[in-house]
């Protein structure tokens, strides 16, 4: 069983931004989040995403690296995982499958045994990811589905990311994806930065809720429920 198996919400820390003023790391970690997820689109260095990891891997809580390139890479026996974004909507091929051979070409200390990929389906326009990605967000609900069943069953992927990147998504859509779905678990970040965005649950850090049949999920603008759009129907 992967690790993410159990997970509901994790939070993602941004290596280039500071936390709110008087917020720590021990602050984070300590939420009852079930993991922390270091990463982000601009300014990532190696020196930056070692400086959280530090930070972060001291408490008990699993740590994950998303590393956008190569050279953000950090090597850490005490990293719990890497997380390796695939945009499979991205119209520069590089974030499919280019940065990735590079990362292979040029590092031979890869922990193939803790490296997992992320399906990415990135859905707003406005993001830097999407800019960086050159990413097709124009899509509806059926595409969105579609690229989610096409991660898992053409490319064995067992992680799809629906990222809406500072934005909460739509419900619609959203639902759609987690229902293309077999066995894959669907990720989803975007919009989750207080109590009311995760939907009630008890962890309040901004971060991305891990989709499952049950799990509760963040209410739409209008503050409708979304939790009964990403279960299966039966």
């Amino acid at each position: 069983m992967n690790a993410w198996a159990d997970w509901d919400h994790i939070v993602k820390v941004d290596p280039d931004k500071s936390l709110p003023a008087g917020e720590t790391f021990e602050d984070v970690c300590e939420t009852g989040t079930d993991a922390i997820e270091v990463g982000g689109t601009t300014g990532m260095t190696e020196e930056k995403m070692a400086r959280v990891v530090d930070a972060c891997v001291k408490y008990d809580v699993p740590v994950y690296i998303e590393p956008s390139h190569s050279g953000a890479v950090v090597h850490s026996e005490d990293l719990d995982g890497y997380l390796i974004p695939v945009v499979f909507n991205a119209g520069d091929t590089a974030w499919t499958t280019g940065i990735h051979k590079e990362w292979v070409r040029i590092d031979e200390d890869i922990d193939w045994d803790h490296t997992f990929t992320e399906a990415y389906v990135v859905l707003n326009p406005e993001s830097s990811v999407a800019e960086y990605t050159q990413a097709d967000c124009d899509l509806d609900a059926a595409e969105v589905a579609a690229y989610a069943e096409v991660a898992e069953r053409m490319f064995g992927q067992e992680i799809i990311y629906i990222e809406y990147s500072g934005t909460l998504g739509d419900p619609d859509t959203v639902g759609a994806a987690r229902d293309a779905l077999d066995e894959a678990t669907l990720f989803y970040g975007g919009g989750v930065h207080d109590y009311d965005s995760a939907g009630g649950r008890s962890s309040l850090r901004p971060g991305g809720l891990v989709v499952r049949p049950g799990t509760d999920c963040p209410a739409d603008r209008s503050g409708r429920s979304v939790a009964s759009l990403f279960r299966p129907e039966v």
